[in-house]
């Protein structure tokens, strides 16, 4: 007879400028599963790329995955998270402006907001202007169109991925996850 383990997986959720980065950085992360980008944090039901890009819905674009490993590997992937794009830059990262690209965690328990607010504190005398990132309860996700999922993996040489995906991720290829 042999004892089967199950492991426990809790979400994560993170927006940090264009989901198509966000997942793309998160992706070479050993031990994550379930990637999803979609929209979070707004006041429409249902919402679409073209709606959450009027800026009218009031949702962020973000990376929804599964993790295991408790607060001490939360710890890491926010610190990953700050890593992947300027936290201190208010509704913008590079030439993507709006509320749909604000630098914001998600969280999904108690524990989770604790370890974000002390990462996040810990972090701030790294960063010479203040930290903006916004945390928040979870709330409904709503995944986006299918064209949008593994957006990198599926159009590695388009420029956008080439100019700005490849080289954040030329950046973070030893970030300790």
């Amino acid at each position: 007879m042999h004892s089967t383990t199950s492991t426990q997986y809790e979400k994560a959720c993170f927006g940090m400028g264009c989901f198509w980065c966000s997942e793309a950085i998160f992706r070479t992360v050993p031990g994550l599963q379930a990637f999803q980008v979609g929209y979070m944090g707004g006041t429409t039901a249902d919402p679409d790329y073209r709606s959450v890009c009027s800026g009218t819905t009031g949702h962020a674009e973000v990376l929804h995955f599964e993790y295991s490993g408790g607060a001490a590997r939360y710890a890491q992937l926010v610190q990953l998270f700050l890593q992947g794009h300027d936290p201190t830059s208010l509704n913008r990262q590079g030439a993507d402006c709006g509320t749909q690209y604000r630098s914001v965690i998600f969280y999904d328990s108690t524990e989770q907001e604790q370890t974000a607010l002390a990462t996040l504190q810990a972090a701030q005398e790294k960063y010479a202007q203040k930290i903006v990132t916004e945390i928040s309860a979870a709330s409904q996700f709503y995944p986006a169109e299918l064209v949008h999922q593994n957006y990198f993996e599926h159009n590695r040489f388009a420029p956008y991925c080439q100019s700005v995906i490849q080289p954040k991720l030329d950046q973070l290829t030893d970030h300790g996850c």
